[in-house]
């Protein structure tokens, strides 16, 4: 698991390594211990799926971090077969938001 600061893109964060998800976390300090507050898969350079949890979920068990279940926001990426713009679907509206066109329903990135 990488962790860089928000203001970083996750491109640079991973140097160039393979990547199995990415997003966004929030970490809480308590007085026992460091606490995974909030946790998405929000990253436009990699779109990931929100099954990639499983692997998420795997490292900060292994970091040994108190976690939610699941992400706690998860976002649907699906790129534009048209214009190749990247699109985050919102209440299931599978439609570019750039030309209008019809999104994949099936995860359609080559990473």
């Amino acid at each position: 698991m990488w962790i860089a600061d928000r203001h970083s893109e996750h491109v640079q964060c991973a140097r160039g390594q393979a990547v199995l998800s990415a997003g966004k976390i929030t970490f809480t300090l308590t007085l026992l211990s460091l606490v995974v507050s909030a946790i998405t898969n929000q990253s436009t350079g990699y779109c990931p799926e929100s099954e990639s949890w499983k692997v998420v979920a795997s490292a900060l068990a292994e970091a040994n971090l108190v976690y939610p279940f699941d992400f706690t926001s998860k976002f649907v990426f699906r790129k534009c077969e048209v214009c190749s713009t990247t699109n985050i679907v919102k209440y299931d509206w599978f439609y570019c938001g750039v030309c209008d066109s019809n999104l994949p329903k099936e995860w359609n990135f080559d990473l």
